[in-house]
């Protein structure tokens, strides 16, 4: 038997329940797979989501929209890939005024290499004048934490953002960090496995910015 054989018989071995979430899959002996399992915590995610909070993150986005307001997306890593996506699916299809400051790849290694990685985000705010009628919006895993030094730039952007009467959104993973703890509208992923919490997390970045730009 080929190597496509046995791939083939393996998955001919469960199917997904056709029923509404949370969706099961029916496994025979056979050892479940990798990607078996990684779609089953995937579906296992969706059931958890609070649907509530993003519709409540909509409302408050078309609030920016109506108001003339900007959106600034912040992320780190793979979040910072999500943040220039969303930046184009926000403007293109929303209709809202959004940037990422990590699209500006000249200023963030500039004021990184000049005054330090922790305060990027914070800078690009201030020079950017945020002001009440703005919002941030966060992609991150952990949403940021002092104490363990996790995304210290993304606290520092919060903090600015705060003083400046700007509203706070996100989609974070684990206990959703100090962007959870200051947020006005922070939409959490639920952890299904600790040792797979940022594809997890990353993915339904995805997911839930595709339902606010769509709804």
């Amino acid at each position: 038997m080929s190597y496509y054989d046995k791939r083939a018989k393996v998955y001919s071995r469960f199917r997904l329940a056709s029923r509404p979430f949370p969706l099961t899959f029916t496994l025979t002996s056979a050892p479940m797979s990798y990607s078996i399992q990684h779609l089953k915590e995937t579906a296992e995610i969706v059931s958890k989501i609070n649907a509530d909070d993003c519709e409540k993150c909509v409302k408050e986005l078309l609030g920016v929209r109506q108001r003339g307001g900007r959106l600034f997306i912040l992320g780190v890593g793979g979040s910072a890939a999500n943040a220039s996506h969303a930046v184009n699916d926000f403007r293109k299809i929303v209709g809202i005024e959004a940037y990422a400051p990590t699209d500006n790849v000249s200023e963030l290694t500039a004021r990184t290499n000049d005054e330090g990685w922790e305060t990027v985000f914070a800078a690009w705010l201030r020079t950017s004048r945020g002001n009440k009628n703005d919002a941030v919006f966060v992609f991150s895993v952990g949403g940021g934490n002092l104490e363990k030094n996790v995304s210290p730039n993304i606290v520092a952007a919060l903090k600015e953002a705060k003083e400046r009467g700007m509203k706070i959104f996100g989609v974070v993973g684990r206990d959703g960090g100090y962007t959870k703890k200051v947020g006005d509208n922070v939409i959490l992923i639920p952890t299904v496995d600790a040792a797979r919490v940022t594809p997890h997390t990353e993915a339904f970045h995805a997911v839930v910015w595709h339902c606010h730009t769509t709804a």
